[in-house]
């Protein structure tokens, strides 16, 4: 029987080196002098089969920046698989940068500042070839690999390629960055196969979190391609599993097993066309993942799997969710692992202690624990007494408290290695500052000393009688400025704005250039535009000329908003402004004119816009949001994005016009408190509540919007009446739910095609539209999800609160 065994090992290993080579001789050979560039038609080298690519694909955070890569070329999201890294850096260029297999046989990545990255110094190969494996290669004279991909591995490997001892898989730092992540597969030199935290970015490696324990008898990891599985062969001629899929013919499936950011190595397949049936979504599915309980492992060093002061918890196939604890934040909400900050001041050291009851509470989390940030244990002791010593001393930020053991831990911050799991068995009190606490906790607390009464009454006298001198000045002033305002408004707007490089018209100029303001293309509450031609840089060019109608308080402050938005912001997404009049009491603002007018006549003409059409739009007004809530210096809230306000340039490229409801934020704000503003039907819920509004509320708006793109209708029919379809919102979230999303684009052929796409575009909307600003993704998440480059999970069912109040 073992000899038997021994045969089939053998057997495998040698039918596995077979078709290893018979799928090395299925290429096209690469020649000696071609090339690669971003931009032009010769982007990138496919495999025979087209299944994998080489080359230069575009980050999906920035269409202008181009990672050296190797990719899966047939399906939606394009996975890369492997990546070109120069100093630890992934290889990321811009256009005009190159990739060649020179004449001397060397493949080298170039730009205008000379070679960014080589293969691995490898020189006289006869030629290179993209094989069906998705194994890059560079081959000699006597037909041998000089240099492959597969001997340099990234996060990934792919079915057939094998782990030989000392070569490490290292995890991207985030799904979309390239950067050497927190987590390391390591196939070590002793035989042992081990997963290890880094540190970002020195690469210091921490504690393993799993390990093969096969030290001296492993040899290589191996990812079998018929049978679908990763196994560890070892000495004695068997071998380990360390994942196994259970799906049918390998054949009908991309496969690829990676360690991921969150440091979980997962086996996943794709189908590889849509008639696969049988409950397969035409996505990529985890099938089995290493280690299974992540969050439990304590690191000695370093914050463990999620970031400092923050706790770990998992769902299915081990999908990892870092969490705050109450009344902390994270520190930046997009990386995670950088860990929570407390939203409070810490406890004051010189406070009396007999105070601290009334300054400070405690929130209990059940089954969480941070394992290994205590400094003091009491036992035996109760739960009173370890909330008590816990409440007194100021160096304590959570104390934790066993019952069947009566044991009780304080611990300080930060808080590491934090985990929820039914095994922990603990309650965590964290110390938190009370609600009704106003008393500021960064200064020393007041002495309980009184001050002699006629003290208070002197400081009150004092008090009272500057408040009338400074009264009488205020009035003064107000009355004195209001004289002056007329006469000095016009000066100091021109001049102020003029600092933002724009262009200052005369009234005449543009009175001349419109033809007597007799070309009207649009019209607002406040405002009317203009079609004219003026002369710009020696050339007529085609302009908007928008006229505010009357020069009062909410046209001025209307006009200030639009100048101080987008005088100062380019992008490709946004109407750029040209110019501006601010000339006694006439005030207009001059664009670039937009030949194919407003989406709304897109959407609701006679001719329904092509699925693809829609989909760039979309597209390009989610990248316009973006660079207004994260990439402009001050974050700008649009405030009233709807169809309307969204151009369309000749090529049909949207871009995101009329600013003068926006809200400009200061660098370090977060939200802003104003009056209502926007559009009926696309006003999110929280300016309902008078609550502080964020960039969630243009969130909110897109999602609306981006139905009506979908739909190729307005959100609110009201010629419908009582009919369920009346509402978009509402008929499209019903649709969804009973999986008849067919309906919601009609006869429109060219969408039923891409159901894929259409569903996930319904589930970002829906997303978008929930009540709960928290709940909505940032732009940034829309972009990302928009475009395939994350997973796009089922969303709740949104509130109706806005539909009853509209």
């Amino acid at each position: 029987m073992a000899s038997f065994s021994l045969f089939l090992h053998i057997f495998s290993i040698v039918l596995l080196t077979f078709c290893s080579l018979s799928c090395a001789q299925n290429h096209r050979n690469i020649s000696l002098g071609s090339s690669l560039a971003p931009l032009r038609n010769n982007t990138s080298w496919l495999s025979p089969s087209g299944d994998f690519a080489f080359g230069f694909r575009p980050l999906d955070t920035d269409e202008s920046s181009f990672l050296l890569a190797v990719w899966f070329d047939k399906i939606e999201s394009k996975t890369v698989v492997w990546y070109a890294i120069q100093d630890k850096e992934p290889a990321i260029v811009k256009a005009g940068a190159s990739v060649e297999l020179t004449t001397a046989g060397e493949l080298v990545l170039k730009d205008q500042t000379g070679i960014l990255w080589s293969a691995n110094s490898v020189s006289n190969a006869s030629y290179a070839a993209m094989l069906d494996t998705g194994e890059f290669i560079l081959v000699g004279a006597n037909r041998s690999p000089r240099w492959t991909t597969f001997q340099e591995p990234r996060d990934t490997m792919l079915p057939s390629q094998v782990l030989t001892r000392q070569l490490n898989l290292q995890s991207r730092l985030l799904d979309t960055d390239f950067s050497n992540g927190r987590f390391k597969l390591s196939m070590q030199a002793d035989g042992n196969l081990v997963l290890y935290a880094v540190n970002v970015p020195s690469g210091y490696q921490y504690d393993p979190y799993w390990a093969s324990n096969t030290v001296g008898n492993g040899t290589q990891l191996i990812f079998n391609q018929s049978a679908g599985t990763l196994t560890l062969d070892l000495n004695n001629n068997t071998e380990m599993s360390i994942t196994s899929t259970k799906i049918g013919s390998t054949a009908s499936y991309y496969q690829r097993a990676t360690l991921d950011p969150d440091g979980v190595f997962r086996h996943y397949v794709h189908p590889k066309n849509h008639t696969i049936i049988g409950g397969w979504t035409y996505e990529w599915t985890s099938m089995d993942f290493q280690p299974k309980g992540i969050c439990t492992h304590e690191f000695e060093l370093g914050s463990g799997i999620c970031g400092f002061n923050s706790y770990c918890k998992t769902g299915g196939n081990a999908s990892v969710d870092c969490e705050c604890a109450p009344q902390y934040s994270f520190i930046d909400l997009n990386r995670k692992y950088k860990g929570c900050k407390p939203d409070f001041a810490p406890q004051n050291c010189e406070a009396d202690e007999s105070t601290a009851n009334q300054l400070f509470e405690f929130k209990t989390l059940t089954d969480v624990d941070w394992p290994l940030s205590d400094y003091e244990l009491y036992n035996p002791t109760n739960e009173e007494q370890c909330r008590n010593e816990c409440l007194i001393d100021c160096f304590c930020a959570v104390a934790i408290f066993r019952p069947s053991s009566g044991t009780c831990w304080k611990k300080k911050l930060p808080l590491s290695n934090g985990q929820l799991s039914n095994s922990v068995d603990r309650r965590a009190f964290l110390k938190v500052p009370r609600v009704n606490n106003t008393t500021s906790q960064s200064s020393p607390s007041i002495s309980k000393d009184k001050e002699p009464k006629r003290t208070w009454i002197l400081v009150g006298s004092l008090f009272l009688g500057g408040s009338v001198i400074m009264l009488l000045l205020a009035i003064f002033l107000v009355t004195y400025s209001f004289k002056n305002k007329r006469s000095t408004n016009a000066g100091q707007s021109a001049s102020s704005f003029a600092m933002s490089g724009l262009r200052s018209f005369t009234y005449g100029e543009l009175e001349e250039g419109t033809n007597g303001f007799r070309d009207e293309v649009g019209r607002g509450a406040s405002a009317v535009v203009y079609k004219g031609t003026i002369v710009i840089d020696e050339a007529m060019t085609c302009v908007a000329v928008k006229k505010l109608d009357k020069v009062q308080a909410e046209t001025e402050k209307e006009f200030t908003n639009e100048m101080q938005s987008i005088g100062r912001t380019y992008h490709k997404n946004l109407v750029r402004l040209v110019g501006f009049c601010c000339q006694g009491t006439h005030r207009l603002l001059v664009y670039e004119f937009m030949s194919n007018g407003s989406l709304v006549t897109l959407l609701t003409g006679d001719a329904r816009p092509s699925w693809d059409r829609r989909v760039q739009v979309a597209f390009g007004i989610a990248r316009g949001l973006l660079y207004l809530h994260e990439e402009c210096i001050n974050q700008i809230i649009h405030c009233d994005i709807k169809p309307q306000n969204v151009l369309l340039d000749e090529h049909f490229v949207p871009r995101i016009s009329d600013f003068g409801l926006a809200k400009l934020l200061k660098t370090d704000q977060t939200r802003t408190r104003t009056d209502i503003r926007g559009t009926k039907g696309y006003v999110a819920p929280e300016w309902f509540r008078q609550a502080g509004v964020t960039t969630k509320v243009d969130v909110y708006s897109f999602g609306v919007m981006l139905l009506e793109i979908i739909c190729c209708r307005r959100n609110v029919e009201l010629e419908l009446g009582d009919s369920e379809e009346a509402i978009l919102t509402d008929w499209v979230n019903d649709r969804f739910r009973d999986g008849r999303l067919d309906l919601v684009v009609g006869d429109d052929e060219e969408a039923l095609l891409d159901m894929r796409r259409l569903d996930r575009f319904v589930k970002v909307a829906l997303w978008c539209i929930q009540e709960e600003p928290s709940m909505r993704p940032t732009m940034l998440k829309v972009t990302q999800m928009l475009d395939g480059a994350v997973p796009v999970p089922i969303p709740p069912e949104p509130s109706s609160y806005i539909s009853s109040l509209q």
